[in-house]
């Protein structure tokens, strides 16, 4: 167990100091910052005092030696536009990012844990059939026109929820409900295709025998061999989830990491820009590594090396 964490750990490296190359790279292909924080009216003078203030009068590799160096030590430099550390401006919007996503995340897995079981219990094939074309209807329909067909409805006609903004947790409902109907389709579908795998094994049959009733097979016996695949699947969606909701953060006004991220691109900002990639790496990196030990735990059969 120590030497796959150790290796793991390793691999976490390296993969956050090749996120770390790229994104330096990209940001630096995006164009020149002074040229959006320097008034129309600068001169050639001011402009050249600038880049030297901010380090981009050094040739590139100097830059990212530079930049990997000050990384190490968690230094991610000065926000361009605000003057203030980069990570703390990410860590400011991380909660609210952690919210919105955890939320979503809660609202999917119950929901495809709940509408399955219930599905397979009641069984009833045409039921299930409703229910999963509702479900791949929503996956279909882009993030942003889903939240604004929300916001139409119970902002604008119903009046009954916030539309914008975070404060409340009548603010929370919206933009969570959009994030976790997405992935509803996918989860529903492992959930089928792994729930009738089980049913064809003999410790099925045998409880069956043993005159246990439906609900109690699948609650007791499949449900705990069900759990597996839908771990994998649920841990990585909820990296991505954690690791920034862009467009719902856009759609809705939530002050989210993803949010300040698009915010920094469009400024040129690049610290802000390169400390919300790194911390999307870090929680994505973080979650794969507990997903993996995660299996040790549910299934002693699996040996990791």
């Amino acid at each position: 167990m120590m030497s796959f964490v150790a290796k793991r750990v390793l691999q976490a490296g390296l993969t956050i100091a090749g996120v770390l190359t790229v994104g330096f790279i990209l940001i630096r292909a995006a164009g020149d910052p002074v040229a959006l924080l320097l008034p129309e009216n600068a001169t050639v003078e001011d402009a050249a005092r600038m880049r030297a203030a901010l380090g981009l009068d050094l040739p590139l590799w100097r830059q990212y030696l530079s930049f990997m160096a000050d990384a190490l030590r968690g230094d991610l430099g000065m926000s361009f536009r605000q003057q203030t550390s980069a990570v703390g401006l990410v860590l400011e919007r991380l909660p609210a990012t952690m919210e919105l996503a955890f939320a979503a995340f809660a609202i999917g897995v119950i929901l495809a844990f709940g509408l399955d079981l219930m599905l397979r219990i009641a069984g009833s094939e045409r039921l299930r059939k409703v229910v999963l074309w509702v479900a791949l209807t929503r996956q279909a329909i882009p993030t942003f026109w889903f939240g604004l067909l929300l916001i139409l409805l119970f902002s604008v006609t119903l009046r009954w929820l916030p539309a914008l903004g975070r404060g409340t947790p009548a603010h929370l409902v919206l933009p969570a409900f959009t994030l976790g109907t997405y992935e509803l389709a996918l989860y529903l579908r492992l959930l089928e295709a792994s729930f009738r795998e089980q049913e064809t094994h003999d410790y099925v049959r045998t409880a069956y025998a043993k005159g246990l009733g439906r609900a109690r097979v699948m609650l007791r016996e499949i449900l705990p061999n069900v759990l597996l695949p839908m771990v994998t699947l649920a841990g990585l969606n909820l990296g991505v989830l954690l690791g920034g909701t862009v467009v719902t953060e856009t759609v809705f006004s939530w002050p989210g990491v993803g949010r300040l991220i698009v915010q920094a691109v469009s400024q040129r900002d690049y610290p802000v820009v390169v400390a919300g990639v790194l911390m999307t790496s870090l929680i994505f990196v973080v979650l794969n590594l507990v997903v993996d030990l995660l299996y040790a735990v549910l299934d002693p059969r699996v040996r990791l090396a």
